[in-house]
């Protein structure tokens, strides 16, 4: 007959399993993102072969929209009706407008490795505004703010780093990065009762009607339609769309459900090391100094983030 300590002894055995195969599965899914969102920047390289950074940004929200349209329509009757203007608003500030800014400053030729590691600034746009909007003063969270603002401030003024002739479009992303920050508070404070998903979806189907407009105005379709040389790109786009923002922010729920939203948030180290990688790849200058100011950036990331 088996005895009781041999049942727990079993019964521990499983639940070490078991949790060995959850963080396998958290693991993987951590992996898998930061791959998708680091190669989100060279497969914006590859569309501006034929298209601008307008149509790049169209492109990549339209169809991210579209693939979100079935569940947005579902969803879109949970959402009390006085918050659909904020849920609007946060797909303009989190995706569209972004996605313009990124689509245009890598159209002028900045680096898809260099708007990697400048996209690494969002944390501390997020911090920047959770205090304007009143939160708690922690010197620890203003100190890694200063410090990550000190390694883009490095980043600018070297001749290695950020060159004076996209200084202008390097600001665009970190306008981006700023409406990232902007976009996570006002969805923290206004939206606190409707599930991540819920805004995810709907905001992005919302924003493919404008995404939408502006590809008829910028004859995308009919680029596509006619111009052979210009598939690759545009389906570098629509990849974009679909993976880099779609199906990727589905990822980042997921892994917010299973393992919190601190690890959840630690994609954010891996992201411009992918991005590296693949500017390496692709034959850009990624120079020691441009990775020791992204060191000094995520260190301060780390301190907010602590």
């Amino acid at each position: 007959m088996e005895t009781v300590p041999q049942k727990s002894k079993g019964l521990l055995h499983f639940c070490i399993h078991s949790m060995k195969r959850e963080r396998w599965i958290n693991w993987s899914l951590f992996l898998l993102l930061s791959f998708i969102w680091g190669s989100s920047f060279i497969l914006m390289k590859i569309s501006r072969e034929a298209l601008n950074g307008i149509q790049i940004g169209a492109t990549r929200i339209f169809s991210a929209g579209i693939f979100f349209l079935p569940a947005a329509v579902f969803h879109v009757f949970k959402i009390p009706r006085n918050k659909l203007l904020l849920v609007a608003l946060a797909g303009l500030l989190g995706n569209l407008l972004p996605a313009f800014l990124f689509g245009i400053a890598i159209e002028h030729h900045m680096e898809s490795a260099l708007a990697g590691i400048l996209n690494s600034l969002t944390p501390l746009f997020v911090i920047v505004i959770a205090l304007l909007f009143g939160a708690g003063f922690q010197l620890r969270k203003i100190t890694g703010v200063l410090i990550g603002l000190a390694g883009l401030v490095i980043l600018s003024l070297s001749k290695s780093g950020i060159h004076t002739g996209n200084m202008q479009h390097a600001f665009l992303i970190v306008l981006a990065t700023l409406m990232y920050g902007l976009n996570v508070n006002i969805v923290a404070r206004y939206l606190k009762g409707v599930e991540p998903i819920k805004i995810a979806t709907v905001s992005l189907a919302l924003m493919a009607i404008p995404a939408g407009i502006v590809l008829a105005q910028q004859n995308v379709f009919s680029i596509a339609r006619y111009d052979e040389a210009a598939l690759l790109p545009i389906a570098a786009a629509v990849l974009l769309g679909v993976m880099g923002t779609a199906f990727a922010n589905l990822l980042f729920y997921v892994l917010i459900r299973r393992a919190g939203g601190l690890f959840a948030s630690m994609v954010t180290y891996v992201i411009p090391i992918v991005a590296i990688f693949w500017g390496v790849l692709a034959h850009e200058q990624v120079t020691l100094l441009q990775v020791l100011c992204l060191a000094v950036i995520l260190g301060g990331v780390y301190l907010v983030n602590k």
